[in-house]
């Protein structure tokens, strides 16, 4: 399929191109609220910039909340990925997934490999809680915290079911459709471009997880959302199949919705609170830990073994300047590079 563009950019031009596109699609996503919001909520443009600040302080402040949230995301992360692959003359299946199918059993365990790391995650969740930045930085630290502090009113406004519907919704805009979008634009395309520009799976990896905690602006969570984009990461890179970081990425957020319902609901008698920053007990963070590196073991060895019904690996070849050119033959020096972007002319970093 030929696209509007070159689909033998640099990784770095891709990358360029990425941002453009999601500024269009967030003015676009944008617009489509604005009339939703009106059409739905009868909550004109004026008005919405109040209704977003303080949604708790208007009737239709949660549905126009979630409304906008899940456009947004939907549109302007998950469409610009879609969207970028659309113009570089990909098809979306082997963009995202090159090595597809893949077993159910593997997105099973690593939803079940992120709940289970949640009692090791509250370690790290407490220390990032408690850690301070440098003097020099004490102003932006307290900036940080003060915003964090009036986001975390709004999220637990949003997160207050009072009925099941609420919930479902809920489970949609802040599950769902997270998974699916951050995951296509963060692993799909940053990561796949930072792997093949850096010629290094770990440097791609990290680099990505690094961008995916930033972007989310929340000071107090960036080193556990880091190593969670760590994980992520690594198993969009063992699996070959965007389908298996979706599915633990739903299960990170889709379980914590879970917890809450359950709280409000009092349906445990166990006191838990799935908002707290105080870790758990350390024999369960150990245990959490090794499980987890046990589980992780078991994914990358399987992940990585071959399989009779994988693609063939498409390969791209790059000149030393980091463009693309039509063949290995092309009259100045080149490298190979695998379908994740990986040059297998030499041993991998």
């Amino acid at each position: 399929m030929k696209g509007f563009v070159s689909s033998r950019l640099h990784p770095a031009a891709n990358l360029l191109l990425l941002l453009v596109v999601a500024f269009v699609m967030f003015c676009l996503s944008s617009l489509l609220i604005a009339v939703c919001s009106n059409l739905f909520f009868h909550v004109g443009l004026l008005e919405m910039g109040n209704v977003q600040q303080a949604p708790q302080a208007y009737p239709n402040g949660w549905g126009v909340m979630m409304l906008s949230q899940g456009l947004l995301l939907l549109g302007g992360v998950g469409g610009a990925a879609i969207v970028l692959a659309a113009l570089t003359g990909h098809k979306l299946a082997d963009y995202f997934a090159p090595r597809r199918p893949v077993p159910l059993w593997w997105a099973l365990v690593a939803m079940a490999l992120i709940i289970i790391s949640l009692p090791f995650m509250s370690g790290l969740i407490d220390w990032n809680a408690h850690a301070h930045l440098p003097d020099f930085l004490h102003s932006w630290e307290v900036k940080a915290k003060a915003m964090e502090d009036k986001a975390q009113i709004i999220t637990r406004f949003l997160t207050r079911f009072t009925s099941l519907t609420r919930f479902l919704v809920a489970v949609l805009v802040i599950a769902v459709v997270p998974a699916v979008s951050e995951e296509l634009f963060f692993r799909g395309v940053i990561q796949r471009n930072l792997v093949q520009w850096f010629n290094s799976r770990h440097v791609g990896i990290w680099l990505a997880a690094a961008i995916f905690s930033a972007i989310h602006f929340q000071f107090l969570g960036f080193v556990p959302r880091f190593v969670l984009g760590l994980v992520l990461g690594y198993l969009y890179e063992w699996s070959g199949n965007i389908f298996v970081p979706i599915a633990a990425h739903f299960a990170q957020n889709g379980f914590q919705l879970l917890l809450l319902y359950i709280q409000q609901r009092e349906w445990s008698t166990t006191a838990f609170d799935p908002d707290s920053t105080e870790a758990l007990p350390w024999p369960l963070m150990l245990l959490s830990l090794v499980v987890c590196a046990g589980l992780l073991w078991l994914l990358r060895r399987h992940m990585q073994a071959p399989h009779a019904d994988e693609l063939p690996t498409e390969m791209h070849t790059l000149s030393s300047g980091g463009v693309a050119v039509a063949s290995a033959d092309a009259p100045v020096p080149a490298r190979t590079l695998s379908h994740h972007g990986v040059d297998i002319t030499r041993e991998n970093k």
